[in-house]
């Protein structure tokens, strides 16, 4: 197997909302909240309009967008036996996916992602995890990893206790390990166990500017280069309009981004950058290539609603 990826399992549901929601709800635009209750989750959502329902989740975004590609790729990530979960399941199947999870009922239902649609097209998140939240190192195909070239973990998922060893175990048996820090509200709760991964476990960093100058308290984004230049692996680092930067020991390479497009909605630009990167990666496509797949990917899915094509 090419790329087997480790995430949340998670049901997007979109919604179209105004800036003033966002203000109301006391919700930061552009980043991921966290809901620990579900009935307050459940009653955000009570007077909505759903645009649309998919299986989600950051990781398996990329890996759909992969199989897209033509790359023979895999999931793990824990649902329950419930509409959602066989609606995830489904979902993986119908892109040709492997899936390596066995659902049974839980205590916790499948997880739910609020995605909220504002009119400048940006995305602002309200993720219940449910059981996915959940994932333990009895979850981990030790098996399936050893089989794999390349392991893609995300920062959604890295949480202290079960998800830590379920992390660690996916880690000690993988060749080379890829994960993207996912969001700044990820990075700021687990700033130093995410700064040792980068540093000593991880093989490919993906993150936005933001959140790695967050990561490593840089003023400029020079910083950000040079501290990336130190570590010797491969990070790359999504820019907005600024476009996307990959730095590969003292190599940096740098690609602009796709003009004239209609944005309609940002959900899955990172995820789908990541798949396009990684089919050139896997594939032995020069760095540059890589930047140009992912800019490619993403540009597409930001044209339509949804994060995946």
């Amino acid at each position: 197997m090419k790329i087997l990826g480790i995430g949340n399992a998670i049901v997007d549901v979109i919604c179209k909302v105004d800036d003033s929601f966002i203000e109301q709800n006391n919700l930061t635009k552009s980043t991921m909240k966290l809901f620990f209750d579900e009935n307050k989750f459940k009653q955000l959502l009570s007077n909505l309009k759903i645009e649309k329902t998919v299986s989600g989740g950051s990781v398996a975004n990329t890996i759909v967008g992969l199989s897209q590609l033509g790359d023979k790729v895999g999931f793990i990530g824990k649902i329950s036996d419930d509409d959602f979960g066989d609606k995830y399941e489904e979902g993986l199947k119908k892109e040709n996916i492997e899936y390596f999870y066995s659902k049974k009922k839980e205590e916790f239902p499948t997880g739910t992602c609020l995605i909220f649609v504002t009119p400048d097209s940006e995305r602002t998140m309200c993720t219940f995890l449910g059981i996915a939240g959940k994932i333990n190192e009895n979850d981990i195909n030790s098996d399936v990893i050893k089989k794999s070239e390349i392991i893609f973990l995300e920062g959604y998922l890295w949480d202290e206790g079960e998800p830590k060893k379920a992390f660690d175990k996916a880690i000690k048996n993988a060749k080379k390990v890829a994960m993207s820090l996912s969001d700044q509200f990820c990075v700021d709760r687990h700033k130093p166990h995410f700064l040792n991964l980068v540093k000593n476990k991880l093989d490919i960093i993906f993150a936005n500017e933001q959140e790695f100058t967050s990561l490593i308290e840089a003023k400029k984004f020079e910083e950000v280069i040079d501290f990336s230049k130190q570590l010797n692996k491969l990070v790359v680092v999504t820019r907005g309009n600024k476009g996307a930067v990959a730095i590969n020991g003292n190599e940096v390479v740098e690609c602009d981004i796709k003009k004239n497009l209609r944005i309609i909605d940002l959900t899955g630009a990172g995820d789908l950058f990541a798949a396009g990167f990684l089919h050139g990666y896997v594939n032995k496509l020069s760095i540059n290539e890589c930047l140009e797949n992912g800019t490619e990917m993403s540009s597409r899915v930001i044209q339509q609603i949804g994060a995946r094509i």
